[in-house]
Order: structure tokens, then sequence, then C-alpha cells
């Protein structure tokens, strides 16, 4: 579970929102909704951490991951597609590549071994194993074809990193998933897809959107930011 306690928000003397209260429960997708300017995707950033409340905290269960839909479609130039699906879950592509570094060594050690056998027993526990197959389904379903998946970043198409990067957000099942505008540059088949997917998933989807059908669609509930304030309510059905 997610949870804001107390979360205020300044720049300068204009309060965002002040003292929110807010738990985000698992199988459901909050829909976060507002006026231009109210504070919908500044909110999103403190839920990641990407910005620090000027009162208040946001806390996650301990042993949950959250996971964004990365805003900078130009930070993994140098990084094939697929490693860069699978650094969704940044422990797992750390383990992934430490490993592959430790075999690599032409001195192999009985102390590189033992090293490399308890990087195996996590990557096993994180589900290493169906990183690649689970990170090249997600890119097919989104319309990658397979040829493209051991390409650079630099040498797709910017609309295909897009997809990229929202495989990367769903990648490996993560506890709470923070999507802002996540339909932004797709094409309606691969909405209808995403669609299906959130309606689908189990943990918790927090989304800001401008697309009031998509959010009708995928949404059980409804954040709403007005005058400072952010009031949830269940989505009618």
């Amino acid at each position: 579970m997610l949870v804001s306690t107390g979360v205020t928000v300044r720049f300068g003397k204009r309060v965002l929102f002040e003292d929110v209260n807010i738990s985000f429960s698992k199988g459901n997708c909050y829909g976060i909704i507002g006026a231009n300017g109210a504070g919908k995707s500044t909110f999103l950033k403190v839920l990641s951490g990407e910005i620090e409340p000027s009162k208040g905290e946001v806390s996650l269960d301990k042993g949950e991951r959250l996971s964004v839909l990365k805003q900078d479609h130009f930070a993994y130039e140098d990084f094939n597609v697929i490693d860069t699906v699978i650094m969704g879950n940044q422990e797992l592509y750390n383990i992934m590549k430490e490993k592959e570094a430790i075999y690599a060594k032409p001195d192999f050690s009985e102390e590189d071994g033992m090293k490399a056998a308890k990087l195996e027993e996590r990557f096993a526990e994180l589900d290493g194993w169906n990183a690649e197959s689970d990170a090249s389904t997600l890119l097919n379903n989104l319309g990658i074809d397979t040829d493209l998946h051991y390409k650079l970043m630099k040498d797709i198409d910017a609309k295909l990193k897009v997809k990229v990067l929202l495989a990367q957000a769903l990648f490996g099942n993560p506890d709470v998933l923070l999507l802002d505008e996540p339909t932004n540059d797709l094409d309606i088949n691969t909405i209808n897809w995403l669609q299906e997917f959130l309606i689908d998933f189990e943990n918790t989807v927090i989304v800001v959107s401008h697309d009031r059908y998509f959010l009708n669609k995928v949404c059980t509930h409804i954040a709403d930011v007005d005058f400072g304030k952010i009031k949830i309510y269940p989505r009618k059905l």
C-alpha cells in the first residue's frame, strides 16, 4: 500500500495542496483529475519520490516496488531496447549485469563463485530467468517487432521510444504503478491493449490523463485535485 500522510507542497507563497492524507490500496486504479495547474503531475512526482513534499511523508509497504512511466524519451539512448525494459526492475537489471561481469572475468576465483551463487539465488527470486522473454512479450504486445528488441534506443523511431518506456514501467509486475499521461503519442490499438492490461492488473495503479474515456475504462476510483485538497471517491459505473 502507498500512503500519503499530511503531505503539503508549497512553491514560494503558493500552496499547491495541503495536508493530504490518502491511502492507495491494492487492486484499485486511481485516476487523478483536476484543472490545469492544479498539481496533478506534481502530486505524482511526490508519490514517486522525485519531489520532496514541503511537509508530510509518502510511505510504501516494506518490500514493495514502485514503478514510474519515465518522461525523458532520450535517457536510454546507449542501451538496447530489451535492457531498457528490464531496467523497470532496477535491482533485477543490476544483478543481471553484475553476474555477466563476474562470469566474464578471465581470473574467475572461488570468491567470485560464491558471490555469483548469491546473485543467482536472488536473480531466481526476482524471476530473472524469464526477464528477457517477459520483456519481449510486452514489446510485441505494444507493437514493437522482435527484430528491434536488441537495437540501441538511439536507433529506433521516437514514437517507438514512448512504447519502450511504457513497457519499462509495466515490466515485472510492480506493486504500485504511476502513469502520467500514458496514452500520449500512442495509436488506438496500443491504447486499447493498455486499457485491458490495466483492467486486469491486480496491484495499485495511479494515473493522470486528460483522456476521460480512458479513465472511465480503467479506473475504480477518482482522486480530485481541487482548491489545495485531494478527495478520493469511487467511480460511478
